[in-house]
């Protein structure tokens, strides 16, 4: 059986290769219990370094590679990794959401022509002047998209 290498450690944003037991590993200490669907799904997700990815999208690379699973379990899947902190929940808006294997605090680009989700460099952007936040409550991330369209030529 081909080893995949995968790696979970972010280090500005740059993903390095780990191998299949490393992932278990990760998935253990992160108290998820590395069960074959999840095993196959983390090889997948975490194997091509980082990317933004649909649950549709996911649910279909793992039909294309053979993985039984239901587009339930992948939701399910990737809520768990999320939670264990191994993935970032990005909302592009009511109807979209895409999973990053970049768990480091960035921004994103949406392009609306193609549906795909890009890291912004760290030093592009700079988020200042928040509001406070109401009593009894902390500000605990500030997610930014910022929506591309392509230029009309003509």
């Amino acid at each position: 059986m081909e080893q995949i290498n995968v790696d979970l450690t972010h280090q500005h944003g740059l993903m390095q290769a780990r191998t299949r037991t490393e992932i278990r590993s990760m998935l253990r200490h992160s108290g998820l219990r590395p069960t074959r669907q999840r095993m196959a799904l983390a090889e997948i997700l975490f194997g091509k370094g980082n990317r933004h990815i649909s649950a549709e999208n996911l649910h279909e690379e793992a039909m294309v590679q053979r993985v039984p699973v239901s587009l339930a379990t992948v939701y399910n899947t990737l809520h768990q990794f999320t939670d264990a902190g191994l993935l970032r929940e990005v909302a592009v808006d009511g109807s979209k959401t895409y999973f990053d294997t970049n768990v480091s605090d960035h921004h994103h680009f949406f392009v609306e022509d193609d549906n795909t989700v890009l890291d912004i460099e760290d030093d592009r952007m700079d988020v200042n002047h928040l509001p406070a936040a109401p009593e009894g409550y902390e500000i605990s991330r500030v997610d930014v998209v910022v929506r591309l369209r392509r230029i009309a030529r003509g």
